[in-house]
C-alpha cells in the first residue's frame, strides 16, 4: 500500500462528523523522568498508568490519558532537527481563560520560558517548548460568537500580542 496522493485524491463525498475530535498525543521523548516533570510536575497533568520507565500515560480530569509518552524509540535521543517535518505542536485547550492564566503562573514559577503568547481572535494562546523540543501550545477559545467575522460569515483569525498582565490577573488565588 502506498501514501495517499492528495492531488489525485476524490473529494470526500459530505464533510466529516462535527463531534469528532482529537482525542490524544502520544510523544517520543528521551527521558521520561524529565518529560514527566514538565507534564506531570509544571503542568499539572494526574499520571493514570505508567510503565517502568519507558512510558506513562496523563490525563486531565481522570480521562484514560490525553497524554502519552514514551522512549521505545527515541531514549536518549535527540529533539528532531529543524527544518524536518513532524510535529509543530500539540495544542492543550484550557476550559476557561483562569485555567490558562494558572498555567502562565505555573510556567512562570517553573522558570520555562514561553516562545510567545498571541490572542487569535478565536482564542488566547501561550507558546513555548517541552525539555525534548516537543512544541506545545496552551491555549483557550473563545465562545464562537465573539470570534471575529467576515462580511460573509466566514472566521477572520488574527495574531496579535496577549497581554501577559491582564491574563494572569485572572489566575485564581492559590
Amino acid at each position: 500500500m502506498t501514501a495517499a496522493n492528495p492531488t489525485n485524491a476524490l473529494h470526500a463525498q459530505r464533510p466529516i462528523d462535527p463531534g469528532v475530535g482529537i482525542g490524544h498525543v502520544h510523544l517520543k521523548v528521551a527521558d521520561l523522568s524529565r518529560a514527566l516533570a514538565f507534564y506531570q510536575g509544571v503542568l499539572g497533568f494526574e499520571i493514570t498508568q505508567r510503565w517502568g520507565d519507558s512510558a506513562a500515560f496523563l490525563s486531565a480530569g481522570g480521562y484514560h490519558h490525553h497524554i502519552g509518552l514514551n522512549t521505545w524509540e527515541s531514549l536518549g535521543g535527540p529533539p528532531p532537527a529543524p527544518g524536518t517535518t513532524g510535529l509543530y505542536h500539540v495544542a492543550i485547550l484550557y476550559p476557561t481563560r483562569a485555567a490558562l492564566a494558572d498555567a502562565l503562573r505555573r510556567l512562570l514559577a517553573a522558570n520555562i520560558p514561553l516562545d510567545g503568547a498571541a490572542d487569535h481572535g478565536v482564542s488566547e494562546a501561550l507558546y513555548l517548548h517541552d525539555p525534548d523540543g516537543n512544541g506545545v501550545e496552551l491555549y483557550t477559545d473563545r465562545p464562537q460568537h465573539r470570534w471575529p467575522r467576515t462580511p460573509d460569515g466566514g472566521v477572520a483569525m488574527y495574531t496579535r500580542a496577549l497581554d501577559l498582565q491582564a491574563l494572569l490577573s485572572e489566575a485564581a488565588p492559590l
